[in-house]
């Protein structure tokens, strides 16, 4: 099992199909677990993935329109007969809190799991995650919609070979990192001089909203984006006029932000090939493209390759 990759539950739109649940997606990020609008069916999916509830430990709607998140009573009640043992933060558009309460508690249920409520009311910072910085943008749907964003921080790579000349080994190699310079006898050793820059990963989720402002800031960077595609450009005037986005306008959004990985989702019934929406992505996008299906698994890319090593001089 990959470190990192998107596990996709459901992909369908308002309507489910024989073959796509509504939607679903869990991000998995070094043991930690972020499950993004689980609509109707969600824990049955999550099941046949073989995803526990106990890798969930955030959980994060962008609105509240059942195809995103009718799957919470569910989801949370199996939390509870599982015991999981860990806080799960829920964050969610602070203007549905009513809709929030009736899903938490939709029926009677022995309630054991601590859920964190964390709702949003506006752009910016949402949380410190072991994994990164929790982001959300609002976006423009008929309904208030968000649009999420996880920023790993940026590091560095030791170089092994320059920790040996060095002279620099075991607990030193941890505080050399945490403090930045040394002592190793008469030598000043600096991170820099055994080190390269590493740039934090990026991860964007944007579902139902038509184009503004919020789609490219979220998506800016990301090394894999989960994208709404309803439509297809044919019915560009039914997606703005309901507050969704083409495949074209998607693939567009993911090469103008410099997206690694492209996945597309939320597919209207109304197309029964989903091929279609990957030729149209293509012909804007030639990066990664991924036309999700259900129960998919989807790597986040692997760091770029790493350019030459510059020769600093070594330690002084």
């Amino acid at each position: 099992m990959a470190a990192r990759e998107l596990v996709v539950l459901g992909t369908a739109s308002q309507a489910p199909t024989r073959t796509r649940n509504h939607n679903g997606y869990l991000l998995r990020w070094d043991g930690r677990g972020f499950l993004f609008d689980p609509g109707e069916g969600t824990q049955r999916q999550m099941l046949l993935a073989g995803v526990p509830s106990s890798a969930v430990h955030r959980i994060l709607l962008s609105h509240f329109h059942g195809d995103h998140c009718l799957g919470l009573p569910g989801v949370v009640q199996r939390m509870s007969l599982d015991g999981v043992a860990h806080p799960v933060a829920a964050h969610y558009p602070a203007s549905g809190q009513h809709f929030f309460d009736r899903l938490r508690h939709a029926t009677a249920f022995a309630d054991r799991a601590e859920i964190r409520e964390e709702p949003v009311s506006a752009d910016g910072v949402l949380a410190q995650d072991p994994a990164g910085t929790l982001e959300a943008r609002r976006l423009e749907h008929p309904v208030e919609s968000f649009g999420y964003r996880l920023v790993e921080p940026d590091g560095v790579r030791m170089l092994p070979d320059r920790l040996a000349a060095a002279g620099v080994a075991g607990p030193d190699v941890g505080r050399l990192q945490r403090d930045g310079v040394l002592r190793v006898g008469e030598t000043t050793v600096r991170l820099a001089d055994v080190s390269v820059p590493r740039p934090g990963q990026r991860f964007a989720f944007v579902m139902d909203t038509r184009m503004c402002d919020a789609v490219p800031a979220l998506a800016d960077g990301a090394d894999l984006l989960v994208v709404e595609s309803t439509f297809l450009a044919e019915d560009e005037a039914l997606a703005r006029q309901y507050g969704h986005l083409t495949a074209r306008q998607a693939a567009q959004v993911a090469a103008q932000a410099g997206v690694r990985r492209l996945v597309l989702s939320h597919f209207s019934q109304r197309y029964p090939d989903p091929r279609r929406f990957a030729d149209e992505a293509r012909a804007e996008f030639d990066g990664d493209l991924v036309v999700a299906e259900d129960l998919q698994r989807v790597p986040v890319p692997a760091r770029p390759a790493q350019a030459p090593v510059p020769d600093r001089g070594g330690a002084r």
